[in-house]
């Protein structure tokens, strides 16, 4: 269960959330009549980062997953496989 702090917002804070709060909401886009769903993917800029497991030693990237080619100065975001030492 979380536990409630108390507010510690300036007035000046307080005021700005509120008038930001109570602005009226964006209409939803107007889209051309059978537009097809596409992924945030298809958005991104060539090259598309991947994102894969495994772990940072001395600066070099090493994925956990044998299988996994990566091409040189691809863009990569490394999660990580277990707890931080």
């Amino acid at each position: 269960m979380p536990t409630i702090e108390p507010d510690t917002r300036s007035p000046e804070r307080k005021a700005l959330d509120e008038a930001i709060a109570s602005e009226p909401k964006l209409p939803m886009p107007s889209l051309p009549p059978g537009s097809v769903p596409r992924p945030l993917e298809h958005f991104l800029p060539p090259p598309m980062p991947r994102a894969v497991a495994g772990i940072v030693e001395n600066g070099v990237v090493r994925p956990l997953d044998p299988a996994v080619k990566l091409a040189e100065r691809q863009r990569v975001l490394i999660v990580a496989a277990g707890p931080a030492t």
